[in-house]
């Protein structure tokens, strides 16, 4: 028996061996555009321990038992897994594959939720943005804003905070080259486009803190935009909106793609709700293009060029604004003569040459050029009447009461300034096993020419105001010429350092900065640290960790100091100023997870940050809508903080819609005195909602909702350690409704087998119909007493669209 049991192991023997025959399997594993994906994990089905990640360079190497087919399973955390089974030959093979990114579609917005986990960075893919009902006019910032930490007090506008900090500590990078706005802005209505075409942004990261050194010398957030590179031999789109049209033109051929892109706003319904009334005549353009050339395999150059127009004309007529409370409310109105005349012309230009000749390595060099100029001018005399109004409570009507203030103003302004800002930059990155290197210089100058002539008179009652003995003075005035010419040198090196041990994966990255700034002969040094974490004990949780000091380096706004000299105010530049400084430390973790809803899971996920940052050597400032006056001096310090929740995920199926809730305190010291910063908001909730009709999948239904704690503030001229009033709270709704007359689904013949997809949509701007306020006007009567008129913003507005993707 047992010799019959030997023969049997015996005879079987060499084809157990024969079975474990072991094969390798090597390969890359790439993201959808070609990127290689790090820490990847490869895995044969049935085979216990048999394992590998990749490195830096997606590159793995996988060593199995030979069988008659193999199933290789391939997952990364923030992508969808693969599976590939394979007919295995008798000797070693290569399997290359790419895997996609775990994307959670928003109709024509995706939001990729779980990539970058490991970075302060938060990816947004808004290649087709247009179809959010967006007042400003369909700006990648309009989705930005719905982040938590983010907000924007006035739909007009596409500036926003981050964190307690101003609109100008907020850094935008397109293609890896800083971007700058226009100086003379002074409101929402002004401003027009924002720089970045969303029809040509095909990456769009966002950090509120806590980012790398990589990125430049400013305290709040980066926002850093990749512009596309066509995949199909032409491709475009058009849209049309009461607010403006857009077009965008892209084509590939062979090394060789470019993408075109026009935007034109005019918005002058929008405005016609404001309570001025008057003829609006807002006129905005904006070209872009993009050009690269494959010259080698290891060379491509890269052409950027953007050039935009800003024209508003406004002629007002009358202003009616009635406020206050049931037991205490007053009308204002006004009846104006003059106009208004301003003009924003600006043009950037960069070139790059990009080599790739050696393994791993990637080296840039770039030189840009920004060139702005702007006039403003206006002249504009108002008669006006602040009265008390009585109002019925039974029948809810208004009369006009008792008279409080009576008199007349002239404001005149011929403001002119122009700026060139020319760059030379280099980059590189080198990846080294599990480690990836980065460093980068640029030398930059700065010129530019200013010249303020403006000022306010005020007469109450029959009484000019200010009243002196000596003569007429008036109530503003500013009379300046400055010219600046100025060298500014950056350079940084940061180092990230991946690895996979028993506890999970982690990611450090370690850099520095130093820059130097010949106006003032300053030195500054940005040191900056994030690790985090994807623990093994729980694959769905990730945390994060980043602390560094950042340096806002003063630019030419921040350099102003006014002083007085024989009643007139003058500007002098103080060659004394030092950069603004932030340390900071932010700690953050997200969970994803599934839930189930209706019967079926889906992946929701929740995300929380909570951050502290010290301030020192801070230049003081006030916000007037969108114009930032600053004191040109360093004599405050203060801090921020705060905690931010985001809950993102599918409520119903195919679509998605997330929750943003924001607690913050920010508070400044002014010789002595504390006061709220300008920027001081308790709390701040978004919510962005999608739905689809029931059975009619190709109606989607869009809500943006924001309510924002009320912003602190002070009369004007007051000192800024005197901002003691509070606005009331932001408060607004817009809904988007659209419809799909033709998609992939539903392809035609003859001409329309060229359209890829149609939609035409209907938007209703604020459809509560809520006054909310961002500035306010002030008149002071005979007796010194000063009342603040609100600025009231936007009221409810319909707007039509429609969108064409060819």
């Amino acid at each position: 028996m047992y010799n019959n049991i030997l023969i049997i192991v015996f005879c079987f023997f060499p084809a157990v061996l024969a079975g474990q025959k072991a094969i390798q399997i090597t390969g890359t594993v790439a993201d959808g555009e070609g990127r290689p994906i790090e820490l990847a994990q490869i895995g044969v089905e049935g085979s216990v321990g048999a394992g590998a990640n990749t490195d830096v360079n997606g590159f793995y190497s996988l060593r199995v038992t030979l069988h008659d087919t193999i199933a290789v399973v391939f997952s990364c955390v923030g992508y969808k897994s693969a599976r590939r089974v394979v007919v295995a030959s008798q000797g070693d093979f290569t399997l290359n594959i790419a895997l996609r990114s775990t994307e959670w579609e928003l109709g024509e917005v995706v939001v990729t939720a779980s990539r970058n986990r490991l970075s302060s960075m938060h990816q947004i893919n808004a290649d087709k943005i247009k179809i959010m009902p967006d007042a400003s006019g369909g700006n990648i910032e309009s989705i930005i804003i719905m982040n938590p930490g983010v907000s924007s007090n006035n739909e007009l506008s596409s500036q926003y905070s981050v964190r307690g900090g101003n609109f100008d500590e907020n850094m935008v990078y397109v293609n890896g080259i800083e971007v700058y706005r226009p100086f003379l802005v002074r409101s929402g209505q002004q401003e027009g486009l924002s720089f970045i075409n969303p029809d040509m942004a095909a990456e769009v990261n966002f950090s509120a803190g806590g980012f790398d050194a990589k990125y430049g010398d400013k305290m709040s957030s980066v926002l850093d935009i990749r512009y596309k590179k066509p995949t199909r031999t032409i491709e475009g789109s058009l849209s049309a909106s009461f607010l403006g049209s857009t077009a965008y033109v892209g084509q590939k051929s062979g090394r060789f793609s470019q993408i075109h892109g026009f935007r034109y706003k005019r918005a002058t319904s929008l405005l016609g709700t404001l309570d001025t009334k008057g003829e609006y005549d807002p006129d905005f353009i904006d070209y872009q293009m993009y050009i690269t050339c494959e010259l080698h395999p290891a060379w491509e150059v890269g052409l950027l060029g953007n050039f935009s127009r800003n024209r508003y004309n406004f002629i007002p007529k009358s202003r009616t604004t009635s406020f206050g409370t049931l037991q205490d409310a007053k009308r204002f109105e006004v009846y104006f003569d003059g106009r208004e005349q301003d003009e924003f012309l600006t043009g950037f230009g960069a070139l790059s040459l990009t080599n790739n000749s050696i393994r791993n390595t990637k080296l840039t060099l770039t030189v840009s050029a920004f060139t702005t100029s702007e006039k403003e001018t206006y002249d504009i005399t108002g008669e006006y009447w602040l009265n008390n109004l009585e109002i019925d409570t039974e029948t809810n009507k208004a009369t006009v009461g008792e008279n409080l203030a009576v008199g007349s103003y002239h404001e005149h302004a011929r403001n002119r300034l122009t700026s060139r800002v020319v760059n030379i930059s280099h980059t590189g990155s080198v990846r080294l096993k599990s480690n990836e290197l980065l460093w980068g210089f640029n030398f930059q100058q700065e010129q530019i020419d200013d010249r303020i002539r403006e000022w306010e008179r005020r007469d109450s009652a029959g009484y000019n105001w200010p009243h002196t003995q000596a003569g007429i003075a008036m109530a503003y005035n500013l009379f300046s010429r400055s010219k600046t010419n100025s060298l500014r040198f950056n350079a940084y090196m940061q180092n990230t350092y991946k690895i996979r041990i028993n506890e999970g994966i982690f990611a450090i990255t370690a850099g520095v900065r130093a820059g130097h700034w010949d106006f003032n002969n300053e030195w500054i040094f940005s040191p900056r640290f994030n690790i985090a974490c994807l623990p093994n004990w729980k694959h769905d949780v990730a945390f994060r960790l980043a602390t560094g000091i950042y340096y806002q380096s003063p630019f030419y706004k921040e350099i102003r100091d006014t002083v007085q000299t024989d009643g007139n105010t003058e500007v002098l530049l103080n060659r004394q100023i030092k950069s603004q400084r932030s340390w900071q430390i932010v700690g953050g973790m997200d969970y994803r997870f599934k839930a189930t809803v209706g019967g079926i899971q889906r992946f929701f996920k929740f995300s929380a940050e909570i951050y502290y940052k010290k301030l020192n050597n801070m230049i003081p400032y006030n916000v007037d809508n969108v114009r930032i006056r600053y004191a040109g001096q360093n004599i405050s310090s203060g801090y921020a903080m705060g905690i931010d929740f985001k809950f993102f995920g599918e409520f119903v199926p195919e679509s998605d819609s997330w929750l943003s809730f924001s607690l913050m305190k920010s508070e400044e010291t002014i010789r002595g005195v504390t006061v709220p910063r300008p920027t001081n908001q308790l709390y701040n909730i978004s919510l962005f909602f999608q739905d689809f009709f029931p059975k009619h999948p190709k109606w989607k239904g869009l809500l943006r909702a924001h309510l924002a704690d009320g912003l602190p503030f002070a009369s004007p001229n007051a000192a800024y350690e005197s901002r003691k009033f509070k606005m009331t709270p932001y408060r607004r709704v817009d809904l988007g409704i659209s419809r799909q007359l033709l998609g992939e689904d539903n392809r035609q013949t003859g001409f329309l087998r060229y359209i890829r997809s149609i939609w035409i949509g209907i938007d209703v701007f604020n459809l509560l119909d809520i006054n909310n306020v961002n500035s306010y006007y002030w008149i002071t009567d005979v007796y010194d007493n000063q009342y603040a008129v609100p600025n009231y913003l936007t009221g409810r507005q319909l707007n039509a669209r429609l969108i064409v993707d060819f």
